[in-house]
């Protein structure tokens, strides 16, 4: 082995153990839910890390969109993947995911909930953080996204929709509806990209993706590996969504009382909100219980990771087509507008609920724009400021 080969291993695992602790720190501070993961994995990779660009990002988002899987969770593999290749991937997953499996995990075995008196003051004061980063990153993208009157249009059309249709069939809508106006307007212009520059599908990728589909229709029916193998591959539209699948996969197996405790547990946990498959897989498989919680998080983060290993390298070469790139366009825009109703809908009307509440997420977004606070030091300021509003204020 050479000296610069030595070099190239050294770099990429510096870059990988790099990416797996930021993502470690993310996964432990990232509250808020899907939207407001976005808005940390584009403050911390995209303005403060600069290790991609707006524009790379963009893409990444909105080839998220038309995947199946958690959205967020694969567009934190995609950056992962694009700093350090495929062991990047899978430390940004791992770091990503890892707190909230094991909080999950260990709820399902111990059977408890947390009921300290200061739990609720935490959760309200990392609400409020949510609104801050969710409206950060909204601004940002707005700003570079929906620089004309026909995008900005197209963002607030798409806002409108989702408030009146919120759920999968209104975001697929508008997604759609944006990309062909998108495509459209490039019409005109020539492909004049050959076909011959197009990027490499990964086929192995596509081909384990499809043969653990089969496998686990064909050969393993009723398993807890097949069962949330083909929940990941199935849910569109990522976080909530994924809840009445879960239902549906577990049946009578897990009680009503017992399934809701672990979404409530969930949704006040950072990370991702698939990691509630942990605490499934952990009562479903109580004689390994953390057996059963890794195989079901491994199974139902999977589909999507194979889906966007096998198709990034087309998306990315496919963009250089004028309407290919138009309908991303478009597509950029309605995506500003699904942040926007994410925005209002859960994230500000859950976490501001009384007219004084408006003070610390001001203050929060002032902090957050000045860049000169350490995104780790907002969340203990919201935490502890949550806690002593409740105690003042309850």
């Amino acid at each position: 082995m050479t000296p610069s080969t030595d070099n190239r291993n050294n770099t990429t695992w510096q870059r990988t153990w790099d990416v797996f602790w930021r993502f470690l720190l993310l996964g432990c501070t990232s509250f808020g839910g899907p939207a407001a993961h976005l808005g940390y994995f584009r403050t911390t990779f995209v303005v403060r890390l600069n290790w991609l660009s707006e524009d790379h990002y963009a893409h990444l988002l909105a080839l998220s969109q038309f995947l199946p899987g958690p959205g967020s969770s694969q567009v934190g593999f995609a950056i992962g993947q694009h700093r350090a290749g495929l062991p990047g991937a899978i430390a940004a997953f791992i770091g990503f995911t890892l707190p909230s499996f094991l909080i999950m995990t260990a709820v399902a075995v111990t059977s408890l909930t947390a009921t300290a008196a200061w739990v609720p003051g935490v959760i309200m004061g990392l609400k409020w953080l949510a609104v801050v980063v969710v409206l950060d990153a909204i601004t940002g993208m707005f700003a570079r996204f929906c620089d004309a009157k026909a995008t900005q249009a197209v963002a607030l059309l798409s806002l409108a929709t989702l408030v009146v249709w919120p759920g999968v069939g209104g975001q697929m809508l508008v997604l759609l509806v944006a990309a062909a106006w998108g495509a459209s307007r490039r019409t005109r212009d020539a492909d004049t990209v050959p076909d011959g520059t197009l990027g490499r599908m990964r086929w192995l990728s596509l081909a384990v993706f499809l043969l653990l589909a089969v496998v686990g229709v064909l050969g393993l029916p009723g398993s807890l590996w097949a069962d949330f193998y083909q929940t990941g591959a199935l849910v569109f539209g990522g976080g909530h969504v994924v809840l009445p699948l879960l239902q549906a996969t577990v049946g009578d197996a897990v009680s009503q009382d017992a399934f809701l405790l672990g979404y409530a547990v969930a949704q006040a946990l950072p990370g991702p909100l698939f990691s509630l498959a942990a605490y499934l897989g952990a009562l479903l498989q109580p004689e390994t219980p953390l057996l059963g919680a890794a195989l079901a998080t491994l199974a139902i983060f999977l589909p999507g990771f194979l889906l966007l290993l096998a198709v990034r390298d087309y998306w990315q070469a496919l963009l250089a087509r004028p309407r290919i790139s138009g309908a991303v366009s478009g597509i950029n825009a309605a995506v500003v507008g699904l942040l926007m109703a994410a925005l209002y809908q859960p994230v500000f009307l859950q976490g501001v609920q009384a007219p004084w509440q408006l003070a610390p997420v001001v203050i929060g977004v002032l902090l957050l724009r000045s860049q000169r606070v350490p995104l780790v030091l907002l969340v203990l300021g919201f935490a502890l400021s949550g806690v002593l509003m409740d105690t003042l204020m309850p």
